[in-house]
């Protein structure tokens, strides 16, 4: 058996810090898919494995522990699998970048579809994705980052704050070249971090089959339509 189950859509958006980590600590575990997701979420709240008004949901199954809400289950694995940082502020200052992660990427698709994305929108959003990057940028700067060396929170050894960021920035610079090319200029030694981290074997396994299962979709329906015609060249 697996040591997890994980429900998230047939996406490399939210779920896919969650699959990051696991990979990275070299955890095994299945997906539930889509139809199951939206079974559950049909269904009355005392079937659900937790509470949940959406997904992403894991499931422990040693521990016998569900979970829902990206933020809560990344803290659940730093802390199970020893991957946080020993120091109360490091330990704080990872969460703070997943909380970060999380608003990025409700930012980035207009709060999950409120909106379409629009060539007018996206001018208008720009300084704000960058100032997004440099607060990446300079929280490296202030840790020791270089463009060839060190972690986000500083350290000798990568951590979930890491994987948390090459998830975030990389995945969106390999569908979206506006966010590649903006991360390049705005934030190079977090852009060289994500390159790092992305490549380690387990990390560059799941980008690939992330490249075969979901293509260069990102997120889905008509914001993730209107993502990829307003935010590539």
């Amino acid at each position: 058996m697996a040591d997890y189950e994980l429900l998230y859509w047939s996406v490399p958006f939210r779920g896919q810090f969650v699959r990051a980590v696991l990979a990275f600590a070299g955890k095994t575990w299945t997906e539930g898919g889509d139809a199951k997701i939206s079974r559950l979420m049909e269904g009355p709240v005392e079937d659900m494995p937790v509470p949940f008004m959406g997904p992403p949901v894991l499931i422990d199954h040693k521990a016998d522990t569900a979970l829902a809400e990206m933020p809560a289950i990344i803290l659940y694995l730093g802390e199970t699998l020893e991957l946080m940082p020993d120091t109360p502020a490091l330990r704080a200052m990872t969460i703070k970048i997943v909380n970060d992660a999380n608003d990025v990427i409700d930012e980035i698709t207009l709060n999950g579809g409120d909106h379409m994305w629009t060539e007018k929108r996206w001018e208008a959003f720009v300084p704000r994705l960058a100032k997004w990057m440099s607060i990446w940028e300079d929280t490296g700067r202030r840790n020791g980052l270089g463009k060839g060396t060190g972690h986000i929170l500083g350290g000798q050894a990568l951590g979930i704050a890491d994987v948390i960021t090459a998830t975030l920035w990389t995945t969106m610079a390999e569908r979206f070249s506006k966010v590649h090319d903006l991360l390049e200029e705005t934030a190079p030694m977090t852009a060289a971090l994500c390159r790092r981290v992305s490549a380690l074997p387990p990390l560059a396994k799941l980008g690939e089959t992330a490249r075969q299962n979901y293509g260069q979709a990102y997120a889905g329906g008509q914001i993730g339509a209107s993502m990829a015609k307003i935010l590539n060249d």
